[in-house]
């Protein structure tokens, strides 16, 4: 809207005619205040132009830099009975010292003599296994017999198979001489029997001719009788050759049988002693897990079962250790934002609670009381509080953090990034924009780049 009107003037013109405020152009302090204020004006129009060192801060904690060297939880393997402790809190304690011992509340393990009794199962299985060895030692042996006794059978009863043969031979062949003798006195009684008729011949020869040829055909039948009795035999040696055979084959695969059986129990034996190897094993380790040892040199710092008699499940914690030897790092979370400036190796200026510091940001060489870093680990996932965690270790090119640092106290941390004026930056900051970021070039030179 116009101010216009002669009513809406503003009344400093007319602020000469009060004695008042002419007594003040006089006074010597508010001359003096005017040149505070320009000289005030000036200071802060120069302050404008100076350096300042644009840095990315976060907010963390002491830790250690070996996830082994953290506070740690001693944890029962088994389940058990709390029977006595043997530190307390604030102990220093070294690796394979006893801090609890336990007792067994599981009915299967309850027996105290339950190693001893798993022994001497060990021991009578063992022994079996060593039986069945033998006994298939022994058996193979009397495969062994019985084979050489079949062979000895078969070749007697081969043998008697030829006698046979050879007996058959010769008594076809008498056969055939009887035939031929039949043959002959067939032939001289007929011509006896002529010469008598001619009366050449006596009765008496041809009695004496037919007598001889009734002995012959007797003859003939005694030794086909005899033929058939020795091919009976043929056919009983070839019978007792296959009932040997049969025989010891049946012998030899009985014992086989056996010796499978042995076999078989023996490997069944060898199952079970394998096993009662283990268990032995076992229960020998968990009678070595009743006493809760140290896993390394540390501090107790709370026990976090308490009483005689309680009972503990596998894997409940039951107190905390402190490492006594450990890398001291800090742990620090940054903005989505400036995780693009973050990178593995850059320095950062730190600084602890309880240590006197005193920090100027944007001048880091003005600083007192902060220490340097190095990053060595850049989380590649967003944490619960939505930031991203970096670990930072001492940077060994630069004075070493104090010894006094507690693990977990707090820290502060600085990265430090462009040097920029302190306009740009104020320009930057009222305006949201990331801050500037130079990486370095093959060459040696900077390349500029806004995030």
């Amino acid at each position: 809207m116009l101010n216009i009107s002669d009513h809406n003037k503003h009344i400093d013109s007319h602020l000469d005619r009060f004695k008042t405020v002419k007594g003040l152009e006089t006074r010597p302090h508010y001359k003096i205040l005017n040149r505070l204020i320009t000289l005030v004006a000036i200071l802060a129009f120069f302050t404008l132009f100076l350096p300042w060192t644009q840095n990315i801060s976060g907010k963390g904690a002491v830790t250690t830099l070996k996830p082994s060297q953290r506070p740690q939880s001693i944890q029962s393997v088994i389940s058990g009975r709390i029977e006595k402790w043997y530190v307390q809190e604030g102990d220093f304690v070294k690796k394979g010292d006893t801090i609890l011992f336990i007792s067994e509340i599981k009915e299967d393990y309850m027996d105290p003599n339950l190693v001893e009794n798993t022994m001497n199962q060990l021991n009578a299985k063992s022994q079996a296994l060593n039986s069945y060895s033998s006994k298939y030692g022994a058996l193979a042996n009397q495969i062994v017999s019985i084979q050489s006794e079949k062979n000895l059978k078969l070749e007697q009863a081969k043998n008697k198979l030829k006698q046979a043969n050879f007996k058959i031979t010769s008594d076809s062949i008498d056969l055939v001489a009887v035939k031929t003798q039949l043959k002959i006195a067939n032939t001289q009684f007929n011509r006896v029997v002529q010469l008598n008729n001619e009366g050449l011949k006596a009765m008496t020869d041809v009695e004496d001719k037919r007598l001889k040829q009734q002995e012959v055909e007797a003859k003939i039948i005694t030794q086909e009788n005899k033929l058939l009795i020795t091919q009976n035999e043929l056919l009983n040696a070839k019978v007792e050759l296959n009932r040997i055979t049969a025989e010891y084959n049946e012998k030899i695969a009985k014992a086989e049988s056996d010796q499978f059986t042995a076999l078989s129990n023996q490997y069944d034996t060898e199952a079970q002693v394998n096993k009662l190897k283990n268990q032995y094993a076992n229960y020998s380790i968990r009678n070595d897990l009743y006493y809760i040892r140290a896993a390394q040199n540390g501090y107790i710092n709370r026990a976090l079962q308490a009483g005689i008699g309680e009972t503990i499940k596998e894997g409940t914690p039951i107190a905390t250790v402190m490492p006594s030897e450990y890398d001291i790092a800090v742990e620090t979370y940054v903005n989505p934002l400036d995780l693009p400036l973050i990178s593995k190796g850059a320095k950062i200026r730190i600084w602890f609670d309880g240590w006197p510091t005193i920090v100027f940001s944007g001048w880091p060489d003005m600083s007192y009381g902060t220490f340097g870093g190095r990053i060595i680990a850049v989380e590649k996932f967003i944490s619960d509080n939505g930031k991203f965690r970096v670990l930072i270790a001492p940077d060994p090119n630069e004075d070493p953090w104090p010894k006094q640092l507690s693990i977990g106290s707090g820290a502060q941390t600085i990265a430090l990034l462009n040097n920029v004026p302190v306009w740009f930056e104020i320009w930057r900051t009222l305006n949201g924009f990331p801050p500037d970021y130079y990486e370095m070039n093959q060459k040696g030179g900077k390349t500029k780049e806004k995030k």
